[in-house]
């Protein structure tokens, strides 16, 4: 009985969680990116790879998650093997005016965006 509860919490913790990262997620502008540290460091809720992690399980969501705009913290698009095909990173961020070239962001400075900037608003 323990372990059905404990379970049952596990996936409601994991869903709360995921629905931190996804709204964060869809906070990032067109045409910018974030890194899965930057958003983990912004909700103080652990690290990059769980950040990752739920982004991998995105496609679940009744809204659009824009986790194209999440790479690694050297502009890679480490999450591309997630996607339909293995280009379609890049081509919706190429879609959006993002310069992408052998799977990582070109000049990744300038389109780089950190959570912290929602608070600006």
């Amino acid at each position: 009985m323990t372990i059905i509860k404990s379970k049952a919490l596990n996936k409601s913790q994991n869903e709360h969680y995921f629905q931190r990262v996804f709204d964060v997620t869809c906070l990032i502008p067109q045409g910018r990116v974030t890194t899965y540290g930057a958003i983990a460091d912004f909700l103080g809720l652990g690290s990059a790879r769980m950040v990752g992690w739920a982004l991998n399980h995105s496609h679940s969501e009744m809204r659009s998650i824009p986790a194209q705009r999440v790479v690694n913290r050297k502009g890679e698009l480490s999450g591309r093997t997630h996607f339909s095909t293995p280009t379609r990173m890049a081509e919706l961020l190429i879609e959006e005016g993002v310069e992408v070239k052998d799977d990582k962001i070109v000049n990744f400075e300038k389109y780089f965006w950190h959570p912290r900037e929602i608070e600006q608003i």
